[in-house]
């Protein structure tokens, strides 16, 4: 399937959902990241009516940037795209100084980020008869599990969690996405520091592509044997995320 093909499947296929589930608006966070980017763009691609909102919580500023110029430039090309910025600062900070210091966590609190964002987003869906809409990359959602459960994690329908990273980044450039998005150093933009996906996780998308379709040779490399080692690591550990959820089935007789 061409670039242009695979363009028109995805925005049929958000088109074919949200009208099967009767409900009237698409609601994508945007983060000044290009899978933001790009499912905002293809949301607004099908004619609905698309909520893209920014949702800083002591955000980089040039993450917020970013985000502002996407969304202009949404607003700009696309009249069926409404945006609005609600920045949960304040309440993230009244949340951090409610949690007692005993229950304190730099991965726990990052965490709490992207379920505030989350909370939000169902928020304004519940107002608009919407969905919310997932960003989450195929490396992310079913490779690595590199996600916040109940966080970003928590949507509706994810119209990109079948493309890589590399096939993000094509589609992207198809449909217009601003030059310094495409430039940006992948980031969830949950830490203070700034950090980037790839100094989390300790691999680049590339490699974590090559690793999720590896098979089994006779030579890697020993770079290569330290990504398989990263990528098993965070795929084992993260089935939590990347499987339903566990339910105890209770036998109906004695005899089951």
């Amino acid at each position: 399937m061409d670039i242009s093909q695979q363009n028109n499947w995805i925005v049929n296929w958000i088109k074919n959902y949200i009208q099967n589930c009767n409900q009237e608006t698409l609601i994508v966070g945007v983060s000044g990241g290009i899978d933001s980017a790009l499912t905002s763009t293809l949301c607004a691609k099908t004619n609905f009516k698309t909520i893209v909102v920014s949702l800083p919580i002591h955000q980089n500023i040039s993450e917020l940037k970013n985000a502002e110029e996407h969304i202009q430039w949404l607003c700009n090309n696309y009249k069926n795209v409404q945006n609005i910025t609600i920045d949960l600062s304040n309440l993230f900070n009244t949340y951090k100084s409610s949690i007692p210091k005993q229950f304190h966590s730099k991965l726990g609190l990052a965490n709490t980020k992207a379920r505030l964002r989350m909370t939000t987003l169902y928020q304004i869906a519940t107002k608009k008869n919407g969905l919310v809409v997932g960003t989450g990359n195929k490396i992310e959602d079913f490779g690595i599990g590199f996600f916040t459960k109940y966080g970003d994690g928590g949507v509706d329908i994810s119209p990109i969690a079948d493309l890589t990273k590399t096939e993000v980044s094509k589609l992207a450039m198809f449909c217009g996405v601003n030059q310094n998005i495409l430039n940006a150093p992948p980031t969830d933009g949950l830490w203070e520091d700034s950090k980037t996906d790839e100094e989390q996780i300790g691999a680049t998308y590339k490699e974590l592509e090559w690793a999720m379709g590896y098979k089994e040779k006779s030579s890697i490399s020993h770079r290569q044997k330290k990504v398989l080692e990263i990528y098993n690591d965070f795929h084992t550990k993260n089935q939590h995320k990347m499987k339903p959820i566990p339910i105890c089935i209770i036998p109906k007789s004695s005899s089951d």
